[in-house]
Formats: structure tokens, C-alpha cells, sequence
């Protein structure tokens, strides 16, 4: 069957599927019509809270690593032939530093992925952005207690580390195939060159405003943390400034309208799928505190103790729910108040705030869902894995 005879039945079927979820959907379901509504609170929260300052500056700063980059400075640094320590170092720390959500990461993994880094020290930069949160390591430590806070800590910086190194094995190939069309491939440069401290200066000017401006406030788990809020709108106005007069000084027109449309093209990848995720999450799990059609006390009951399924589950579900910066504090402690397993609670907290079911499928439309889906399995593995073994010992 030609493409031309199968688009149509593929627009037959979909219409299909619509009128069957319209006929069988109970709406007028108390359940139901609660969580269609959770899904476009939660889509409203996430527009409000994370488009504007999260979002919009991660697509800029994604932009102009696909335009002006060096690529051979980031195959050198992070692609397939690069040392191992110093590859992934730079991942994990990299990611680190910008202490983002799931979704914030997710222009910036795919602008550095573009520019030729291997698969395993991106997937590394993936992870870490939103699993090794500083401030959230802190305010772990503070409210759940020293060991489950050292142990997110540790388990988390190695995560990052083995599951990269364990989607470069095995996906090495692949990577070993996209890494020589990489170097055949020469991005054109600018009538005007810019030297690298004038690169490095742009680029940080909007990893500063990236990071201050959603700098979260420690409740007083961190005077110093607490000062920096305080001051966070004067300190990302400074980078604005230093960022206006970078692209007004170093870059011509051509240049500026380039990184433009780079992040235009971004935006139109990203944004519908995002969008798309943050509603089926609303719709099944709901906002924090607030139920959709998977009732909490479901999750609460099924996390208790120590056992592989509820490490499991722990995980899996913490995958799928959607967690915006520092809010899976307050759930899982919620759930640990409800009986949940110091082990579980441990799985979650790796495991949920690197995933989310939007963030899978922006990943799957970058690299694939063969590797998105491994990417998954491995995170909600290791994740099951290391929430026993910390549950046996705690």
C-alpha cells in the first residue's frame, strides 16, 4: 500500500478512535470530569509557572548551541571518542549546574546531542539536570534526614554516570555511525567569528538567566541559598544585560536571525508534545495534592515496606508523573507520612523528578523510541535496584 493510500486511513482511524472515546467515556463521570479538569489545571500550571522563565530561555540557550557551537569543541569534550572521566564529568556536572525539571532539559540535551555529543554523555547531561538538584539534595536531607539525603545524593551522581555509559554500550554503533557523519558535516560560521572567551560569555549570560531566574526559595534550609533569592531578579537582570550587549556588539544580523529561527524550530518540536504529555499526566495522576482518575490512596497503599514491587512501582510511577522542580519533596513526603517504605521513597526521588511521560516522548522524537524506551527501562531499573538495597540497610 502507497503512502497516499495509507494517509487517509490513518486519518479514518483517528477519527475512529475519537468517536469511540466520545460514544464509551463516561464525561459525566464525577471521576472523570474531575480529572479532564485536573488535566487543563495542570497544563495552566505548567504554562504559567514554567513556559515563560524555564522553558522559552532553555529553547534560546538551545538555539544558539545548535548556531554558534563549536562542534568539534563538543565532540571533543562530550562525543563518542572523548575520555570517558572527562565526558562524562562534564555531563554530569554540567547538568548539575543548571538544577532544571525534566522538561527544561530537554532543549538543551537535544541542542548538545545535534552539535555531535556520543549518546551516553548526553544522556548523562539528561538525567543529572534534573535528578542532582542542589537545593533539592539540601532540603532532602533536612526534611527526610541525613541518610536519605546523602543516599539521593550519591545514588543519583551515579546514576547519571552508569546509565549514560550504559546506553553508549548499547548503542554504541549507532553512535559510532552518527559520530562519522558528524565530522563530515561542517557547520557554516558567521562573516563574523567570535573568539571562544566571547562565546563562553554569551553562552553563560543565558545559563545565568536560565538559573537565577527560577531560583527557588530554602524556606530557611540555607541562609546563603535564601540571600541569592532574595536578590535573584536584580542578579538575572545583570545577565540580561551582559546578554544585550553580546548580541548587540559580537553578532550581525545574519547571526541573530539564525539563532532565531533556531529556537523557533525548537519551540514548534518541543511545545506540542510537552503540552500533550502535561495534559494525559494531569489526566491520570493530577497536580500534587489534587487527585485525577488514579486515585492517590491507590499509590499511597502500594508503596509500603520494602519489597520489589513496591520499589517498582515506586519508580514507574514516579516516571510517568510530571514533577516540577523541588515539588517531589512535599509528595514524597506525603507519602512517607502515609507508610511509604524508606526504600520506595528513595526510588521515587531518582527516578521521578529525571522522567516524566511529556518529557519521554519530546526524548522519543529526538533519538527514537528503541532508545528512549531502553533510556526508561534503565533508569526505572537501577532506580528499583538501588531503592532496595537502601531500603535493606536503612
Amino acid at each position: 500500500m502507497s503512502v497516499k493510500e495509507w494517509s487517509p486511513n490513518k486519518k479514518l482511524l483517528v477519527l475512529f478512535g475519537v468517536f469511540l472515546a466520545a460514544y464509551f467515556i463516561p464525561f459525566q463521570a464525577p471521576r472523570v470530569s474531575g480529572a479532564i479538569n485536573e488535566a487543563f489545571l495542570m497544563l495552566s500550571e505548567y504554562a504559567q509557572q514554567h513556559v515563560i522563565l524555564c522553558l522559552i530561555p532553555a529553547m534560546f540557550i538551545a538555539g544558539a548551541i545548535t548556531v554558534f557551537l563549536n562542534q568539534q569543541a563538543v565532540m571533543r569534550y562530550l562525543g563518542p571518542d572523548a575520555k570517558r572521566l572527562t565526558a562524562y564529568g562534564v555531563a554530569s556536572v554540567s547538568g548539575a549546574i543548571l538544577a532544571v525539571c525534566s522538561c527544561t532539559v530537554l532543549p538543551i540535551f537535544k541542542g548538545i546531542y545535534k552539535k555531535g555529543a556520543g549518546l551516553g554523555p548526553a544522556i548523562a547531561f539528561l538525567y543529572s539536570g534534573p535528578a542532582i538538584n542542589i537545593l533539592a539534595i539540601v532540603l532532602s536531607a533536612k526534611v527526610f534526614g541525613l541518610k536519605l539525603g546523602i543516599a539521593r545524593t550519591v545514588t543519583a551522581i551515579l546514576l547519571s554516570v552508569v546509565i549514560g555509559w550504559l546506553m553508549a554500550q548499547i548503542f554504541k554503533k549507532d553512535d559510532e555511525k552518527r559520530a562519522a557523519d558528524a565530522r563530515l558535516f561542517k557547520a557554516p560560521l558567521g562573516e563574523k567569528p567570535r573568539t571562544l572567551s566571547q562565546t563562553s560569555i554569551y553562552m553563560a549570560s543565558m545559563i545565568g538567566i536560565l538559573v537565577f531566574a527560577n531560583w527557588a526559595n530554602s524556606r530557611g534550609g540555607s541562609p546563603v541559598w535564601d540571600a541569592i533569592y532574595h536578590a535573584k531578579w536584580w542578579i538575572t537582570g545583570g545577565f540580561a544585560v551582559v546578554l544585550a550587549y553580546t548580541v548587540i556588539r559580537w553578532f550581525n544580523a545574519d547571526d541573530r536571525m539564525a539563532w532565531v529561527v533556531a529556537t523557533r524550530d525548537f519551540a514548534l518540536q518541543i511545545l506540542p508534545l510537552l503540552f500533550g504529555g502535561v495534559l494525559v499526566a494531569g489526566f491520570l495522576l493530577g497536580r500534587p495534592g489534587h487527585e485525577a482518575l488514579i486515585p492517590n490512596s491507590w499509590v499511597a497503599g502500594l508503596v509500603g515496606g520494602n519489597s520489589i514491587f513496591a520499589n517498582l512501582f515506586a519508580s514507574a510511577a514516579g516516571a510517568l508523573m510530571y514533577f516540577a522542580t523541588l515539588t517531589e519533596i512535599p509528595i514524597v513526603q506525603g507519602l512517607l507520612g502515609a507508610g511509604m517504605g524508606q526504600g520506595p521513597a528513595l526510588a521515587l526521588l531518582l527516578a521521578g523528578p529525571s522522567l516524566s511521560l511529556p518529557s519521554m516522548l519530546v526524548i522519543a522524537g529526538e533519538i527514537g523510541w528503541k532508545k528512549t524506551l531502553t533510556y526508561v527501562g534503565l533508569v526505572v531499573a537501577l532506580s528499583t535496584l538501588a531503592g532496595l538495597v537502601f531500603g535493606a540497610i536503612a
